[in-house]
């Protein structure tokens, strides 16, 4: 546990740069059923694999854990060293009265409940396990999903009627500015007293969708509540950015190439606080907004980084046995479990629009 906790601070310290954070963010959008935590584990592992010569792609594909390869037909190649992360460890509780969390008790290893006792499942520590990426494997062929090749421009179908539907669902009108200008030289802008998401119109459709997703991220994290005085304008536009990278990435839709200048000028804003905390704070806030926003929409064409073929909700052999979906409202229930946000009254303090509570980029 101690040399897992040392590899996962070194992993965070490295993502000090903007291209390093834009890596993890694509990285994670692929493997939304772990952890950030565990996240930054494979990939950092892995990087050192690639360095080393064990592995043949800077980036992993495909990461399950051995008795997981093992049930595709695959194995994992002799010498090949798997990627330590946290696997949870979970007990059974039973409770005559489930609303009394003072009412569970703990059973025993093979313990019955007793009559009229309702049995339930929780996690009451973490260990040490271990994955492997498939290029670490051999055997079967794995089944590929289909991935249909964007043209220049255009943004995945159906991927802005969804955006449009959650920015809707949250009580926000969605409207069109003719140009940048309108918009105070913003490509987009959230406007947390009028209830209103405006985005250019003179943009190419992946434009667009990306702006969207953006905005749709300073809106689910609440950031209208959260700042200035609550919320670093800084870490707020790294958060929604991140957000935006991570849904345009699961739908097979690059958005590196204006991503990562821009979070790297946001996160150097950030003054008097230490790097590495701000980056696994707003990974975690991040990945779980993320999550929440995907379960919503159309299945990406990329899939969640569980093998093809491989029925995670049944199986009881891997490090983490939740499926795709619990993994997902795990992530959400991060984020609905941290501080209340300040609730003061919102002014514009740093650069950008004029109008008072509205941000844009």
């Amino acid at each position: 546990m101690a040399e897992l906790s040392d590899r996962l601070e070194t992993a965070v310290g490295q993502l000090v740069s903007g291209e390093d954070w834009a890596a993890v963010m694509a990285f994670a959008a692929r493997f939304r059923s772990r952890s950030f935590g565990n996240t930054l584990l494979i990939f950092a592992q892995h990087q050192e694999a690639y360095e080393k010569g064990r592995v043949p792609d800077p980036v992993p594909s495909y990461v399950a854990g051995i008795k997981q390869w093992n049930t595709l037909g695959r194995h994992v190649i002799k010498g090949q060293p798997g990627y330590m992360i946290y696997a949870p460890v979970t007990r059974r509780f039973a409770s005559t009265n489930p609303t009394d969390p003072e009412s569970w008790r703990r059973l025993d290893r093979g313990e019955k409940p007793r009559p009229g006792e309702t049995v339930r499942s929780k996690m009451v520590t973490v260990k040490p396990a271990y994955v492997w990426d498939v290029s670490q494997t051999t055997g079967e062929p794995i089944p590929e999903r289909p991935r249909p090749l964007l043209l220049a421009g255009q943004a995945p179908a159906g991927l802005w009627d969804g955006l449009a539907a959650a920015v809707a669902e949250r009580g926000y009108t969605l409207s069109d500015a003719p140009d940048a200008l309108a918009l105070g030289g913003a490509n987009g802008v959230t406007d947390f007293v009028a209830h209103t998401v405006t985005v250019r119109a003179d943009m190419d459709d992946a434009a667009r969708v990306k702006t969207l997703a953006h905005e749709l991220g300073h809106v689910a994290l609440d950031h209208g509540d959260r700042g200035p005085q609550g919320l670093h304008r800084g870490i707020g536009e790294v958060e929604a950015e991140s957000v935006a990278l991570m849904v345009c990435t699961a739908f097979g839709l690059d958005s590196t190439g204006y991503t990562v200048p821009y979070v790297a000028s946001w996160s150097s804003t950030v003054k008097d606080q230490n790097p590495i905390e701000v980056i696994r704070a707003t990974g975690e806030r991040v990945r779980g907004t993320a999550l929440a926003i995907l379960d919503r929409l159309p299945e990406p064409p990329g899939g969640d980084g569980t093998p093809p073929g491989l029925d995670r909700s049944s199986d009881q052999t891997g490090p983490e046995r939740a499926a795709p979906k619990q993994a997902a409202e795990r992530g959400a229930d991060r984020v609905d479990r941290l501080p209340p946000p300040d609730r003061r009254v919102t002014t514009a303090t740093e650069p950008g629009p004029t109008r008072a509570a509205a941000v844009g980029w």
